[in-house]
């Protein structure tokens, strides 16, 4: 368990060989805003600024023993999932973090910034029905909104509509990311009766690869730190889009979110 030291936040996600998303997004951000990241790797990909080469899911024993070596000796504050890839993976860590006593931070990934599918439409099932049900906030992106819900987010006004649909599966707190919205970006943040727009002037940067694992790694860094979820997302946003300026390019396609820009 901590000892005086910072908080304890795991990741539980897949491998991005080029270190812009994925647990290493998720351990770079969680350096950056002071807490302690553990990880639980869930698949390896061979991945690069122009998309994903190849992915190789880990068994669930060892998803299960990663998990449980970490938590019952280290202990955690919050909790973030990321790519779980199959419906026997997403059904393991629901059932890992309804045992756990601390906040989750569910991103249902869904495919990669170059379009490319990270999980299975055999497990979208065990996503709604399992691991959204665990979540102290879910934080899905338009597509997967769409992908889960079915809700179709045209513009801004149809932002609440994408939030009671992600609602009715079971997390206490949605926030419905329009980042791929015209104009500001514009998030909504609700449990269903109290409402947290957040706005951002949007960056014309390309570079935006990790923005998605690095938004729910803050939050639940926030979380971990004893932040309510408003004050957590709020702090998470500025964080993200400070990135999102400072991204950089890498390789020949979409580079990384800068997860250092406040030591620059």
């Amino acid at each position: 368990m901590s000892r005086g030291g910072p908080p304890n936040v795991l990741t539980v996600a897949g491998s991005d060989s080029g270190g812009g998303a994925g647990v290493q997004a998720d351990l770079k951000t969680m350096l950056a805003l002071g807490v302690h990241g553990m990880s639980v790797i869930t698949a390896v990909t061979a991945q690069n600024s122009l998309g994903v080469q190849g992915a190789w899911e880990l068994p669930v024993e060892a998803v299960r023993a990663q998990y449980r070596s970490v938590v019952d000796d280290i202990g955690v504050q919050a909790v973030k999932t990321g790519m779980l890839s199959s419906a026997p993976l997403v059904e393991a860590v629901a059932e890992l973090l309804a045992g756990t006593d601390a906040p989750v931070v569910v991103d249902p990934v869904g495919v990669s910034k170059h379009g490319d599918p990270l999980l299975a439409d055999a497990a979208l099932d065990s996503v709604r029905k399992r691991l959204l049900p665990v979540a102290t906030v879910a934080t899905p992106n338009l597509d997967e909104v769409a992908q889960l819900t079915g809700v179709s987010v045209e513009d801004e006004a149809d932002l609440r509509r994408a939030a009671a649909a992600v609602l009715e599966y079971g997390p206490r707190w949605a926030l419905v990311k329009g980042g791929h919205l015209a104009g500001d970006a514009v998030d909504l943040l609700t449990d269903g009766s109290e409402e947290h727009w957040l706005r951002a002037p949007r960056h014309d940067n390309r570079h935006t690869h990790g923005t998605g694992c690095t938004l729910a790694s803050a939050v639940a860094a926030g979380l971990g730190k004893g932040r309510t979820v408003p004050e957590a997302v709020r702090e998470a946003k500025e964080y993200v889009t400070g990135a999102i300026a400072a991204g950089f390019a890498l390789g020949g396609g979409i580079g990384p979110v800068d997860h250092g820009w406040r030591f620059r």
